[in-house]
């Protein structure tokens, strides 16, 4: 994707924790996970409490408990390493210092096991281990690291979970802000009521009573000097993003929740575990891995967290991540949820 606007961030081409200047501290430890050799100790959490967070019942909050936890901002997210070995990110959608933490996770029975998980198998007293905070979606506020005056956020669904934190930093700076926040019913919004005492600056619609919103209904007005930030399903990042072309003077900032489509994609096969697999033009190495019943750990699917990093023991990579530095490349490493291999080639793994 080339550059829109004045400046547009999406997780999977770049990340930068985007500090608020004389505020927030960066830390590029923050950022992803060291390469196998050198991955920090994760640390214990408890789960101490558990509630329903929408009418619907699919969206259940974790309140997660220990010693000494580190602090975050809005925008930030947890690696959680359930109990069966599976690694999942969830959004941090509390208070910063509040001295817990909390996540929200929606149920989707043919996601991968993580949700379900989490559903069933994790009640109060359960224990989960993490890294720590990471931020791939960062609130740089006007004045403090970005040139905007205004906010406009826009969520949808479970994506309303690292815009919620960013709604109450807004309010305490006193910075202009709005918001709309859309679902299909009122039933499947998590937060709904909280999200509703932020008062007017908040509009709430619902598809079942209005349809589908437009890319401009999304948008509001967006005056000149807005910073957009927005988290959703796929197709209203893509209507925001398309109609925001040419806007050099509105900043976009957004974060998707499942794995972006494959672009210019070309079939090769891969070598691992003893089988061979076909990976189709429009099919990721890790989904064509899973599909052949090789497993191997992975958590954003997008090329952003290296929790599935491979070692490529031959054939040429085509490297589509932002993560792995030049001598990771150069060491063999490759991420199987976004990149693929060259034209022609055949890969094998180490897997």
């Amino acid at each position: 994707m080339g550059v829109l606007g004045r400046l547009r961030y999406d997780v999977t081409i770049g990340l930068a924790d985007a500090a608020l200047h004389g505020m927030f501290a960066t830390s590029a430890a923050m950022r992803r996970i060291r390469p196998p050799d050198g991955v920090p100790e994760t640390f214990p959490l408890t789960v101490t409490s558990r509630r329903v967070v929408a009418r619907d019942q699919d969206v259940v909050e974790l309140t997660l408990s220990g010693d000494d936890l580190p602090r975050w901002h809005p925008g930030a997210h947890l690696d959680l390493h359930l109990p069966s070995g599976r690694i999942r990110q969830y959004s941090l959608c509390g208070e910063p210092t509040a001295g817990h933490y909390r996540v929200a996770v929606r149920r989707i029975p043919d996601g991968g096991g993580g949700s379900v998980e989490v559903h069933d198998a994790l009640p109060v007293g359960s224990t989960v281990r993490t890294h720590g905070p990471r931020n791939a979606f960062p609130l740089a506020v006007p004045g403090y690291g970005s040139p905007a005056r205004r906010f406009r956020f826009i969520a949808g669904g479970i994506g309303i979970t690292p815009i919620l934190p960013m709604l109450a930093l807004a309010r305490s700076l006193g910075v202009d802000w709005s918001m709309v926040y859309t679902g299909r019913s009122a039933d499947a919004l998590p937060f709904v009521d909280e999200v509703a005492a932020f008062g007017s600056p908040v509009e709430i619609r619902t598809d079942d009573r209005r349809g589908l919103p437009t890319a401009a209904e999304l948008l509001g007005d967006c005056p000149a000097d807005t910073s957009v930030y927005a988290c959703g399903p796929a197709p209203m990042l893509t209507a925001v993003r398309d109609a925001l072309v040419g806007r050099d003077d509105v900043e976009l900032h957004f974060e998707r929740f499942a794995a972006p489509p494959v672009v210019d994609g070309r079939p090769f096969r891969v070598a691992a575990a003893g089988v061979t697999v076909d990976v189709g033009v429009d099919e990721t190495l890790l989904a064509a891995l899973g599909r052949a019943g090789v497993t191997t750990p992975y958590s954003c699917r997008q090329g952003f967290c290296g929790t599935c990093r491979t070692r490529v023991l031959s054939g040429e990579v085509d490297h589509r991540d932002t993560l792995l530095t030049d001598a990771e490349r150069a060491a063999g490493l490759m991420l199987p949820c976004v990149s693929r291999a060259a034209e022609g080639t055949v890969l094998a793994l180490d897997l």
